[in-house]
């Protein structure tokens, strides 16, 4: 065999791979192109019947199988809002509704005994008090919903200092005891004497404590006990409140935190509740940087941590 003959086979054999070659070519774009297609219109069907599907798709393509798996992750994060707008929804009309509710009842008492001062031409001493009373709970109520929407609406700006939270434990432990020692309840407190600094905001810090202890009142009024602890570490700080009481099932330990979430068979008469304590207390939380973790076994102990940033 001549050189011109091998030249020649050896330009059909070329020839001939460059063939498969694009026939490869061919065959694997046609069968991404029908993959593609699917993809499309399996995310539209996804899109136009608002449904809670996932892409599937089936391919040794590695770039349409990243491309699916992003196409998920959408579709998962699209799923989470629609869940949490769900939620909200819910939690908004149930809001209205207790609003009306809660506000209703103090000022159909108000109003009755204004009619009775008015029919008798005097009032009494204690038609009088209760009259006040029951006015002052309509304005705390009110000033809860304000405040809570406030800071939802991003228009409440805390102004954080170097504060010691052991004081501010203290202080807010002496504002409960007559109310702690009535109801018999077993107190133990764990506080440094010595200064423990954080970054935090006065007020918003002892609202959050106040809100932890009246829950404690509130709910947990059957262990007869109350337990503020104080831990640290280089970082952060820790405050401890639990009581021994009914605790919180684990079923509605991510609810405690919603707005207007109330466990109603528990209600104390005394420390009457409107379900916003809990969503205002970790709100003040997140504002100084810190956050409210919730550690519950029904009937032995629940611990609510106020969990913030320590300061030098």
């Amino acid at each position: 065999m001549n050189d011109e003959m091998v030249i020649f086979v050896l330009c059909l054999c070329v020839l001939f791979l460059l063939g498969i070659m694009l026939y490869q070519r061919i065959v694997f774009l046609t069968g991404t192109q029908k993959k593609l297609r699917a993809v499309h219109g399996k995310l539209r069907e996804i899109l136009d019947e608002d449904s809670d599907e996932s892409l599937m798709i089936f391919t040794e393509n590695k770039e349409l199988m990243e491309l699916a798996a992003q196409i998920n992750r959408l579709l998962e994060k699209r799923r989470r809002t629609k869940a949490d707008y769900r939620r909200y929804e819910l939690a908004s009309r149930r809001m209205l509704s207790n609003i009306s509710h809660d506000m209703k009842t103090p000022m159909t008492v108000i109003l009755g005994y204004l009619e009775i001062m008015q029919m008798d031409g005097a009032a009494s001493p204690e038609m009088l008090a209760k009259t006040r009373q029951k006015a002052q709970s309509l304005m705390a109520m009110i000033e809860e919903f304000f405040t809570l929407a406030k800071l939802e609406a991003g228009d409440t700006d805390l102004e954080l200092t170097r504060l010691d939270i052991c004081e501010a434990c203290r202080e807010n432990i002496l504002d409960f005891y007559e109310m702690l020692s009535e109801a018999k309840f077993q107190v133990e407190v764990d506080v440094p004497e010595t200064a423990v600094y954080i970054q935090g905001n006065r007020e918003a810090l002892q609202r959050i404590i106040t809100n932890l202890i009246s829950n404690v009142l509130r709910y947990g009024s059957d262990g007869k006990y109350l337990g503020i602890f104080l831990r640290t570490d280089a970082e952060t700080v820790c405050i401890d409140v639990v009581d021994k009481g009914q605790g919180i099932d684990k079923a509605f330990a991510q609810s405690v935190f919603d707005r207007l979430f109330t466990m109603e068979d528990s209600r104390s008469r005394k420390v009457q509740g409107n379900g916003l304590g809990l969503t205002i207390a970790r709100n003040l939380a997140w504002q100084m940087g810190g956050e409210i973790l919730l550690d519950s076994t029904p009937h032995e102990r629940t611990t609510f941590t106020i969990k913030l940033k320590r300061a030098i």
